[in-house]
This record gives structure tokens, sequence and C-alpha cells, in this order.
């Protein structure tokens, strides 16, 4: 792709939550490329040494590209060395288990919203040309503690990108479904259950989720990086599967006798996920495979909007994973054999 090489070449990368699904994917991709540096920020020391070690022995001739800061998001301190000459930024640490957010969401709001805003700082403190800020599809009409501080996050990208003008880096978001195999997502459960001869375990067999790759998430990163603009939130268009279809999948790819189980929803999840409102529908722009959501840039000059309303709203949908195409069995199963389910 184009801008693997145009974008980065001689560039430094910093990747908060680096150690994660998205920075392995990140450093699957560009490692090989022209990039000058992958900087790596997270607060495991474990997970950054085996890390280390994994790219070491994989492509030992140019793994000295890969740097690792530890340092938590939460303290701005700890964080600020990393940035220091760094070019672009993309921000994926996060806590994003949302039965763990629903039940202690000061811990969510101190990492997803005021970490967040720590890396917007040191953005803005250290030059950088552009962050792109990771978040989710539960950020959209947002009913748990995961999905409402990633919709705080949105709200706080987008206000900040106001005050940076041209004169600060680019501040835009990218949202994201489901991504598939990616760690904490219920594939690599299914795969587990089934490896100890378990059950497959349903919340509700009608719930019905977006459906990416890691492949498709970076993807959608860099489509950001070269086209977004002060403010933007980028949606990569994807299709949807019900939970029952999704475990139906895996079954036909993992044979078991166990069989499927449904417990019943937990904590905060939702019948379906939206991955572009009503209201953003009215002024996103569709660019393909994309959608384009521009920064409402209105003041605080509110009379305008007293006497002036929009009638778009009235006759346009929400984008989200009842409307969008959905897959059957065949067709998840095509999409999961471009992955490996136990990878992470």
């Amino acid at each position: 792709m184009k801008s693997d090489k145009s974008i980065f070449k001689d560039r430094i990368l910093v990747i908060t939550g680096g150690t994660g699904s998205f920075g392995h994917a990140v450093a699957k991709r560009f490692l090989k490329t022209d990039i000058k540096e992958i900087r790596i920020v997270s607060r495991d020391e474990k997970k950054q040494d085996d890390m280390r070690h994994l790219y070491q022995a994989k492509c030992p001739e140019i793994s000295e590209k890969l740097k690792f800061y530890i340092g938590d998001v939460r303290d701005y301190d700890s964080i600020a060395g990393a940035f220091k000459g760094a070019d672009y930024v993309f921000h994926a640490a996060a806590l994003k288990q949302v039965p763990s957010c629903e039940f202690y969401p000061i811990e969510a709001v101190k990492t997803n919203v005021l970490g967040s805003n720590n890396v917007i700082s040191a953005c803005a403190n250290n030059h950088v040309k552009k962050a792109i800020f990771l978040s989710t599809d539960k950020a959209a009409y947002p009913i748990n503690a995961m999905g409402m501080t990633k919709a705080l996050m949105e709200k706080n990208v987008i206000a900040r990108s106001r005050q940076m003008g041209t004169d600060g880096p680019v501040l835009c978001c990218t949202r994201y479904g489901n991504v598939m195999a990616s760690r904490g997502s219920v594939i690599p459960l299914f795969i587990d259950q089934i490896n100890e001869g378990k059950p497959i375990t349903l919340t509700n067999p009608d719930m019905t989720r977006f459906m990416m790759t890691l492949d498709d998430a970076v993807e959608l990163v860099l489509y950001a990086f070269e086209h977004g603009e002060q403010g933007d939130t980028f949606v990569q268009k994807a299709p949807a599967a019900t939970i029952d279809t999704l475990a139906d999948a895996v079954l036909e790819l993992h044979p078991s006798k166990a069989g499927k189980v449904i417990i019943g929803s937990r904590h905060g999840e939702k019948l379906y996920e939206v991955l572009v409102t009503t209201e953003e529908m009215a002024r996103a722009q569709d660019m393909g495979d994309y959608y384009r959501i521009p920064a409402d840039n209105r003041d605080l000059n509110y009379d305008n909007y007293i006497t002036k309303g929009n009638k778009k709203i009235e006759t346009i949908k929400e984008y989200d994973s009842d409307n969008t195409k959905r897959l059957d069995v065949e067709g998840m199963v095509e999409l999961l054999k471009k992955l490996d389910p136990t990878e992470e």
C-alpha cells in the first residue's frame, strides 16, 4: 500500500498500548518498510519483554527499529519522554472490557478519558504532526461505562482539535466494531472453550456485531493518517453477523461435541451496535469503503440552533450492525479463514 512508505518514510510512530493486538499488527506491517522507528508505550514490562524477544527472533536485522517505553497514560510524566521527536501517534491504550468498566467506571474514566487527554497534551507539547485515537462502536449511543468513556474521549479529541486549529497536531478518531481474534474478543474465548471440551457460551444468539480483521483495523488507521483533517472521525464499512452465526462458523472450523449453551446477556451489552449515529450520518461523507464524519464545529452562539434545525436528520438512518451487510455461516467461515483465531 502506498501509505506504508509515503507517510511513514523516515518517520517516528508512537503506539500507546502498543503490546496489544493493534501494536503487534502495526509492527508486523511496518517494521520491514522504510519507517525510522516504532515506539511501544505500555505499562506491562512482561508483555514488552515478550514482544522484544519475538521480533528479535523473527527479524533480527530490523528489530532495533522497535523501541520500548514503560509508562501509563494516566501519568503524563511517565509517557512524555516517548513523544519527543515523534511524528505520528496511534493511541490504543484503553480499558475496554465492558463488564470490568461497569464495575469500575472511575478506573475507565482515568484511562479512557483522562489518559487520552494526557496523550493529546504530549502530542501538542512535542509538535507531533498527527495523532489517531482508537474508539469503538460502543461510543455511539453508549449504554455502558466503557462506551461512555470512549464517547467522552471522542468529544474531548474534537474539542481540543478546535483549540489546535492549524498550529497544533491534527487529531482524529477511528471507530471500530468487533476486531476478530483481538485480545479480549469472543473468538479466542470460543476456541479456548472448544479446546477444553466445554460448550461455547452465547449471551444472546440474536445479538449482531460488526466483524473486522486486524488487517482491516490497520487499514482504517492508515486511511485516517492519510486523509484525516482536524477533528475527523473515520468509520470503515463492515459486515455483521449474529453471535449464533459466529459460533456456528467457529464450530464448523473447530468441531466440538459439546455444542453451544445460552447464558444470557452480560452487564451493559446491546442487542446491536451502532458505528455512525443518525445525527452523524446527517453530515457524514461517503468515502467508498469508509465514512468520514467531520467535526461538529458549531460555536456557543446557541440562538442559531433554536430557530434553525436540520430536517435531514428526520429522513436518515444510523449505520448499525442490524442494517449493514449480514453474513451467513458460510460467509463468516470465509472471513474466519483470513485469520488465525488462536494467534492472540
